[in-house]
């Protein structure tokens, strides 16, 4: 079983700061080697600055389905077309616009 640490209100990796329908991916920090629900969760409750994963990590597993539990890389996450590749759940796309704090490409 994957740790999830932050916020998380449900088995589905939704946190107090997104709990839509689609809010249902977690993400490794870099920093941290851990997963929280969102950027919020991260600041709140991991006592440090979060590093963003680098263009040449894209195939290192960091996002978590948060319905299947499935790992993906961030590449497969962000060609994913935001539903997941294993059991079609779909991802929220307007977390693309989060990806700078994630994601330095």
């Amino acid at each position: 079983m994957i740790e999830l640490k932050g916020k998380p209100v449900d088995d589905e990796t939704r946190c107090e700061h997104y709990q839509s329908q689609l809010d249902i991916i977690a993400i490794k920090f870099k920093c941290c080697n851990t997963y929280y629900p969102c950027y919020f969760c991260h600041e709140e409750t991991a006592g440090h600055t979060a590093e963003r994963w680098q263009a040449n990590e894209l195939e290192t597993k960091a996002i978590l389905c948060g319905v299947c539990k499935t790992e993906l890389t961030i590449k497969q996450y962000l060609n994913s077309g935001y539903c997941c590749p294993n059991c079609n759940a779909a991802f929220n796309p307007k977390c693309s616009n989060h990806n700078h704090l994630y994601f330095d490409l």
